[in-house]
């Protein structure tokens, strides 16, 4: 009977902080361009195509994040990107590759939902930045 009541708490506590988000407090595109052009143009470029200034030091240039739903049979990977993002998911790249970015977990939390149908409460600035790499895809 205690896991079921714990069960029921943890969901309880996850309907509240979904509860707690209004759409007004949701990330706009712009506040995920702000945030890419701050911590990943330098590498990705402007346009994110993987043409930034630092490009032409690494070995393994940066990826096009314009494409990433092209490479993916024309589905934006949204936990996928989320795990790289947030260095979760460790590149298989020689010499040093993309870096965490931990202030992005920071801060409050918003519902998101990765594709599962199940809201999960996620760091504002890390959905902000999600949404405009999303709204960033082209087809080839």
């Amino acid at each position: 009977m205690r896991p079921q009541i714990f069960s029921l708490m943890i969901g309880m506590l996850g309907v509240g902080l979904i509860a707690a988000c209004t759409p007004e407090e949701m990330p706009q595109v712009s506040d995920g361009r702000a945030l890419f052009m701050e911590n990943c143009a330098i590498c990705h470029g402007a346009d994110a195509k993987g043409n930034g200034p630092m490009a032409r030091a690494m070995r393994n240039p940066p990826l096009d994040l314009t494409l990433i739903a092209a490479r993916n049979d024309g589905s934006f990977p949204r936990v996928q990107v989320l795990s790289k993002i947030d260095g979760y998911t460790k590149a298989d790249l020689q010499g040093p590759d993309m870096p965490e970015f931990g202030a992005l977990l920071e801060g409050d939390l918003v519902p998101l939902d990765t594709g599962d149908g199940v809201m999960t409460p996620t760091p504002r600035k890390l959905v902000a930045l999600l949404e405009y790499i999303e709204s960033i895809q082209q087809t080839r």
